[in-house]
């Protein structure tokens, strides 16, 4: 049986070659909490249509908590909403701490949004992919 991790990078690397990937541990390995999940990553040679894809991709299931599709910096990233409204955005240093508090203070939250983002891994596992 494959990783969280596995089924993730399997996942995106059908969109394209990857040059880098981050996705957090599902629980704390030394405390046992749940950590929210969120997952960024770098393809060679990103591509319009396939941001195009992804957007969808987080779009389309019906989640517990909302989720967020950025692809502003070099770097894509997938992210529950409160995170970035409460860090104030991927750039601020806020937000690891801000992670660090949802995953030490809101398990309910964490556990929604886990299980939120192996219906977007799903997702991207079965979405078509259009030829070129």
């Amino acid at each position: 049986m494959s990783t969280r991790s596995e089924q993730a990078i399997n996942a995106l690397k059908r969109f394209g070659e990857l040059e880098w990937f981050k996705l957090p541990l599902e629980i704390n390995p030394r405390y046992g909490y749940p950590q929210v999940p969120y997952m960024g990553w770098r393809f060679t040679a990103p591509e319009e249509r396939v941001a195009e894809l992804i957007e969808e991709v987080i779009k389309a299931p019906t989640t517990q908590v909302d989720w967020t599709f950025d692809r502003s910096r070099r770097n894509w990233v997938i992210v529950p909403t409160r995170i970035l409204r409460e860090a104030g955005g991927l750039a601020d240093p806020a937000f690891s701490d801000v992670v660090h508090a949802v995953n030490t203070n809101d398990e309910d939250f964490c556990f929604q949004a886990l299980a939120d983002f192996e219906l977007i891994i799903h997702h991207l596992q079965r979405i078509t992919i259009p030829e070129s």
